[in-house]
């Protein structure tokens, strides 16, 4: 049983900040059991896309148009996967969605989800 609880979305104005949050547990207990956790977001009418990803080797990935502004991060005495969002622009409007990922040996994966919280900014 996995589950991912997002928190932290809101309102906000173009260039102001916020930091989403979410809490992780499975039934190993630790967030580092997985591949890879990472950051999603849809915007209105478009396509889940992602935002930033944290690999199990703590490699990290983010998307080129939110690269020096986002910063994505763990805590694992926690079990909780941070995005620190810095000046946010109209266009990073969406519902963002934590992801938490196994890969196996073949290359099949295992992928679950939060349930998403909104984050919009007013121009």
């Amino acid at each position: 049983q996995v589950q991912l609880v997002e928190s932290g979305g809101g309102l906000v104005q173009a260039g102001g900040s916020l930091r989403l949050s979410c809490a992780v547990s499975a039934v190993s207990g630790s967030i580092t059991t997985f591949d890879n956790v990472g950051w999603y977001r849809q915007p209105p009418g478009k396509q889940r896309e992602l935002v930033a990803v944290i690999t199990r080797d703590n490699d990290i990935n983010y998307r080129d148009s939110v690269q020096g502004r986002f910063t994505i991060s763990r805590d694992n005495a926690k079990n909780t996967l941070y995005l620190q969002m810095n000046s946010l622009k109209y266009e990073d409007t969406a519902t963002y969605y934590c992801n938490a990922e196994f890969v196996t040996a073949s290359g099949s994966s295992a992928s679950y989800w939060g349930q998403g919280t909104q984050v919009t900014v007013s121009s």
